[in-house]
């Protein structure tokens, strides 16, 4: 439910040079050189950020030590904090520092996203939702799409699948390249019998997102409602093959469907 940030090199720092300002206290000194801190430090929170995506504790931590240098009350380095947290086995300690993050700024709506995570991987699937549908709530958040599928998987673990299939496709809208949400509404369909559906959706997903034990069990059993022994056959031995030891194998065993 992250997105990775590639390394930046120090020279990237020369981006942030800037010839005059119209405040004063707002500049520091990198390497030298006269940088904005109001960069400075959204460059460090990112690179640390990245770094965390990456597990490399080490270098997150000392990127977000010299976030704090900036701005030792920053909401944003403070909810990055709670990812580094995270990552270090400390929940009690990241659920602290994103409700400080929020305390401070409310309108964060990326730490909204990262806390709904990491509620939900606690089970706390209402707070989850709650904080989820704050980060979708942001028309301009560029991770609205994720979130709002975020938003569609809280929701089925609620029983709410109204809501849940309004999300995901609300996802698929402002990014067609999403495929967690087509595998979600092609199983949502399928539940519901609606078997063209669910095809057209387990088709996008097949397109974009990687072939998995979830997509070749349901890609057998819409093959089996439309007839297709043959491609039914052949998903089947992919599934056998590829995910052996996977839960879907093992239903397909306990119930096949030829």
């Amino acid at each position: 439910m992250k997105n990775s940030l590639f390394f930046l090199k120090a020279q990237y720092f020369a981006a942030f040079v800037i010839l005059c300002l119209m405040v004063s206290g707002c500049v520091t000194k990198q390497n030298g050189r006269v940088i904005d801190k109001t960069q400075a430090l959204d460059l460090h929170i990112k690179m640390a950020l990245g770094y965390i995506d990456k597990g490399n504790r080490e270098a997150g931590r000392l990127h977000l030590k010299k976030a704090f240098d900036i701005d030792k009350n920053s909401p944003a380095a403070i909810g990055a904090m709670a990812q580094l947290y995270i990552l270090e086995g400390e929940p009690v300690l990241a659920e602290e520092q994103f409700k400080l993050a929020l305390k401070r700024d409310k309108n964060l709506t990326e730490v909204h996203n990262n806390y709904g995570i990491f509620l939900f991987n606690q089970k706390r699937y209402e707070e989850s939702y709650a904080e989820f549908e704050k980060a979708a709530a942001d028309l301009a958040y560029l991770g609205r799409a994720q979130t709002l599928t975020n938003v569609g998987r809280v929701a089925l673990k609620l029983g709410n699948v109204t809501r849940a299939q309004a999300a995901f496709e609300h996802a698929t809208i402002l990014d067609k390249t999403v495929p967690d949400a087509y595998i979600e509404l092609a199983d949502i369909y399928f539940q519901k019998e609606a078997y063209a559906d669910a095809k057209k959706n387990l088709d996008l997903y097949n397109t974009i997102g990687q072939e998995s034990a979830r997509s070749l069990f349901l890609g057998i059993r819409l093959e089996n409602v439309f007839g297709n022994k043959e491609k039914e056959e052949r998903l089947a031995n992919q599934l056998k093959n590829r995910f052996p030891y996977s839960n879907e194998h093992l239903q397909y065993k306990q119930h096949n469907l030829n």
